[in-house]
Parts: C-alpha cells; sequence; structure tokens
C-alpha cells in the first residue's frame, strides 16, 4: 500500500488499548484489530444471523456475514483511492454489525421496544458491549482490547452522537442517547460530539453501498421484483436500461449480477470522486482535522444522495413491506419479545447469562437478557423458542 495521506489515522500514533498489548512485530495496531474481530466468536455468529430475507428460504440470499464481507472489501477499496489506512476502515467495517440481533432489523425494532422501559436497544452500542466486554475469550481480560480508534468507529462511523453543545444528535435527538454508553470501558474518552476517522466514516458509506445493491439482488432472487420493474427508479433505472441495451438475451440472472456490479462500481466512483474534493476543500491536515470538521467529508455526490433516497424508497415499498416479507417479519419479532419476557421473568439461560441474570431483577436484569437475545443467532433463537414454548413459529 502506499504512503497514506497526513489525514488518514495512524496506526503508529494510536490512542492506544484498555489493557497493554506490546508491540507486534509484524503487524500494525489496526492490523491486529481486524484480525481479532475475524477470529471472535460474534463474528462467526454473523453467517446465521438473517439480513433481509430469512436463511431458511434458501436461494442463496445475504446473511449478516456475507453482507459485513462485502461492505469490507468496498471499504478497503474506497479507503486505498482516498490514501486512508485501509486496515482501519476494515476493522470497522468488518465489526459494524457485531451487534445486531437475530433476525435482522425485525428482530432489533422487537428488542427495542422491550428494552424501552430500560433505555431502548442500540446496534452500535451493542457492538461495543460485544468487543469490549461479552467476547471472553481471552486470558487477562474480557472483550476484544481493541484499540481506541476502532471503538471510535464503531459507535460512530454514522455521526457524532451529541452535537457542538452536549446535544443528541441526529437519530438521537427524538429518542435521546441509547442507555450502555456509560458502562463501555474504552482507553480514553470517545467523544460523542465528534465525527469519527475518515476510515470509519469510510465503512459508513460502503454500507450503503453494498446493502443498496445486494437488496436488489436478493429481492430479484425471492421474485418479489423484476429487472423492468427498476427501469423508471432513481440510481438504478439509468444502469438498467444500459444493461438491457447491451446484453437484451443474456437471461435474468445475468442481467442482475450484472445491474449490480455496476450500481457498486458506480456508487465507489462517485464517493472516491466526492470525498477527495470535500477533503481538499475542508483544508484538513490530520486526522484531529476531519473529527472537529462539524461534518461529514466521506459522502455521495448530492446527485447520487438523491437518487439513493428515491432507491431506497422504492425497495422500501416494493420489497422490505412485502406481504412476503412482513409475513416472517411480524413472526420474528413476535419471537424475540417472548424469548426477551419469558428470561425477565425466569432467567432460564444457560451458563453466565442465567446466573448472572438470577443475581439481578429490573434494568441490570433487562441488560443481561439483552446481551443473551441479541447474541443469538437465528437458528438458536428458533430453538431456545421451542424449549420455552414448544411451539415453532410459522414463517409462511
Amino acid at each position: 500500500m502506499s504512503e497514506t495521506a497526513p489525514y488518514a489515522a495512524k496506526s503508529a500514533q494510536s490512542l492506544g488499548r484498555l489493557h497493554g498489548a506490546g508491540p507486534s512485530p509484524t503487524r500494525s495496531e489496526f492490523q491486529r484489530d481486524r484480525d481479532r474481530i475475524i477470529h471472535s466468536t460474534a463474528f462467526r455468529r454473523l453467517q446465521h444471523k438473517t439480513q433481509v430475507f430469512l436463511a431458511h428460504e434458501g436461494r442463496h440470499f445475504r446473511n449478516r456475514l456475507t453482507h459485513t464481507l462485502e461492505v469490507s472489501q468496498i471499504a478497503r477499496s474506497i479507503a486505498r483511492a482516498l490514501r486512508l489506512d485501509e486496515d482501519l476502515a476494515e476493522a470497522v467495517a468488518l465489526s459494524h454489525d457485531l451487534g445486531h440481533t437475530p433476525f435482522g432489523h425485525a428482530g432489533e425494532r422487537a428488542l427495542h421496544r422491550a428494552m424501552e422501559p430500560y433505555g431502548g436497544f442500540d446496534h452500535n452500542v451493542q457492538a461495543l458491549r460485544v468487543v469490549t466486554l461479552l467476547e471472553n475469550r481471552y486470558a487477562e481480560h474480557d472483550g476484544l482490547n481493541l484499540t481506541w480508534e476502532t471503538l471510535e468507529g464503531i459507535l460512530k462511523h454514522n455521526g457524532p452522537l451529541l452535537d457542538a453543545q452536549g446535544r443528541p444528535y441526529g437519530r438521537y435527538a427524538h429518542e435521546g442517547l441509547p442507555s450502555g454508553l456509560d458502562a463501555i470501558p474504552a482507553p480514553a474518552d470517545l467523544r460523542l460530539s465528534t465525527f469519527a476517522s475518515l476510515e470509519a466514516q469510510v465503512a459508513a458509506v460502503a454500507d450503503d453501498i453494498a446493502y443498496n445493491a445486494h437488496d436488489i439482488d436478493d429481492a430479484l432472487r425471492a421474485g418479489l421484483v423484476t429487472v423492468p420493474d427498476f427501469a423508471d427508479v432513481p440510481m438504478a433505472g439509468p444502469i438498467v436500461s444500459e444493461v438491457l441495451g447491451l446484453y437484451p438475451d443474456i437471461g435474468a440472472k445475468r442481467h442482475a449480477h450484472e445491474i449490480q456490479r455496476r450500481m457498486i462500481t458506480r456508487a465507489v466512483e462517485d464517493v472516491i470522486a466526492t470525498s477527495a474534493a470535500r477533503i481538499a476543500a475542508a483544508g484538513v491536515e490530520t486526522s484531529e482535522d476531519v473529527r472537529l470538521a462539524g461534518e461529514p467529508l466521506v459522502t455521495f455526490s448530492a446527485a447520487t444522495a438523491n437518487a439513493e433516497k428515491g432507491l431506497k424508497a422504492f425497495l422500501f415499498d416494493r420489497v422490505y413491506r412485502h406481504e412476503a416479507v412482513m409475513v416472517p417479519v411480524r413472526e420474528s419479532e413476535s419471537v424475540v419479545e417472548r424469548l426477551f419476557a419469558a428470561y425477565m421473568a425466569d432467567p432460564d439461560m444457560p451458563g453466565r447469562w442465567g446466573e448472572a441474570g438470577r443475581a439481578v431483577t429490573g434494568a441490570e436484569r433487562a441488560r443481561i437478557v439483552a446481551d443473551f437475545v441479541a447474541g443469538m443467532t437465528d437458528p438458536y433463537a428458533l430453538d431456545q423458542y421451542q424449549r420455552l414454548f414448544d411451539a415453532r413459529p410459522d414463517f409462511r
């Protein structure tokens, strides 16, 4: 990799880890973070967690793991082009979904409702809990002992949590800060009112690029839409017309792949060109300048951002709220809500979870139950549901 830009994060200047780890003769600090994440239990569980479509439906739909790997690849490509630290961008990308529940966003909504009396549930905070508290394989400490920069990126890759006056910012302006933040151990203040590094911002936009493209692909595989349905849809429409014009006879499967890869390529190129210009215009010279810039510097162009909103509106209407999707969504929400209620009433959870849950009540028990339920894979959640209620939900 060529030398990084002055405003890139510098592994040698990291604010460090909560627990000393000593220098590595073969890896940078951010490379070590990436490797710890890949080898974690929570990362492996992503292969059995829903993205949009439930895994039991087959047809090679994405799961959280395949989505995460796609985000990671896109993040590295953008970071390389912008002369950022690819390893930090990859570490944040690989860890950005570690806090997600089983059954995708349906499970998260259900767990948030169940946790509302106790401060709610937020998957970014949960990811921090996973990497700082809940992973327990190391001999000398709980958690993965990641660097400050990776922890900051996990928490703030979508932007600050507070504005400059200390008020909840962005989506947190309506609901307030999520609970659990004060329990996160970190080597230094995570500075909730500043933006994260450019590398973390890259991971966030890579997430958008990946799920826009692969949700189209999965929706086509599921038969919820056809390629011609996208003819007038912003962002996708011009590419659909182009592909159908160039390759009218190659078949729907090849059409879908060609559309997907062209969408990813053009979105990546748009982000690189736009972000390079924004970084230059902002005059940032260090990663600290980036944090204090007052706005994100890694973004789509205005035209692409507007087109992306139109695409998301189409997907929301035609895919995410399609009855074939909503039936398993409603069942999934019920599974998560009933599991949470059952464990709150009787913390009949295995191992350390049950022991800890029985020792406390109220908000403390709720946090333990939320940690346990959020960490479940889809199949494990269904097995626990079967054990507790002697029933199997019908997702059809």
